[in-house]
C-alpha cells in the first residue's frame, strides 16, 4: 500500500482558530486547516510553505501535536497526516486561489462543513493534548472505523 505524506496546521489564537474554505482539489467545499503533500521538502518546510501560499501568513512558532493515518475504501494508498498547532505568526490571513481563510471562535467551529474526523481530534488539539489516530472512510466520506488516543510524544 502506497503512503502519501501530508501536513495540516491549525492556527490557534485563543479563543479563535483560523480555518480555510477549500476552493479546489481534494476536500473542496470544506473548512480545513492549511497544509498539503510533502514531496522533496521536509515536513516543517512544507507546512511553512503551504501556509504562506494558502493564506499568506509566515509561521513563527509551530508544534507537532498529531499524527494520523487515513484510508479510503477502494483506494490503494493511505494518507499520513502530520498535524501542527501554530500559535505565533506574522502577516494577515488573505485569500488565495486555493483557500479562503476565516477566523472562528472555538465555540463556533463549523464541524458540519468539515471532514467528519475533525470533530474527534480537534478538541484534543484545543486542550493542548497530543494524539495519534487512524480513520477508515467509505466511498461517501463517512467514518467506518476510528482509533484515536492521547500520546506523550509524537
Amino acid at each position: 500500500m502506497k503512503t502519501l505524506i501530508t501536513t495540516l496546521c491549525i492556527v490557534h489564537k485563543h479563543p479563535h482558530i483560523l480555518l480555510g474554505m477549500k476552493k479546489r482539489g481534494f476536500g473542496a467545499g470544506r473548512w480545513n486547516g492549511f497544509g498539503g503533500k510533502v514531496e522533496i521538502e521536509t515536513i516543517e518546510e512544507n507546512i511553512k510553505r503551504e501556509t504562506r501560499e494558502e493564506c499568506g501568513i509566515e509561521i513563527q512558532n509551530m508544534e507537532q501535536v498529531g499524527l494520523m493515518d487515513f484510508e479510503f475504501e477502494g483506494n490503494p494508498e493511505f494518507i499520513q497526516v502530520h498535524v501542527f498547532k501554530i500559535n505565533k505568526f506574522t502577516g494577515e490571513p488573505e485569500e488565495s486561489e486555493e483557500m479562503k481563510p476565516q477566523w472562528f471562535h472555538v465555540d463556533e467551529i463549523p464541524f458540519n462543513k468539515m471532514w467528519p474526523d475533525d470533530l474527534h481530534w480537534m478538541p484534543m488539539l484545543l486542550r493542548g493534548k497530543k494524539f495519534r489516530g487512524k480513520f477508515l472512510f467509505d466511498k461517501n466520506n463517512n467514518i467506518l472505523e476510528k482509533e484515536l488516543y492521547e500520546v506523550k510524544n509524537i
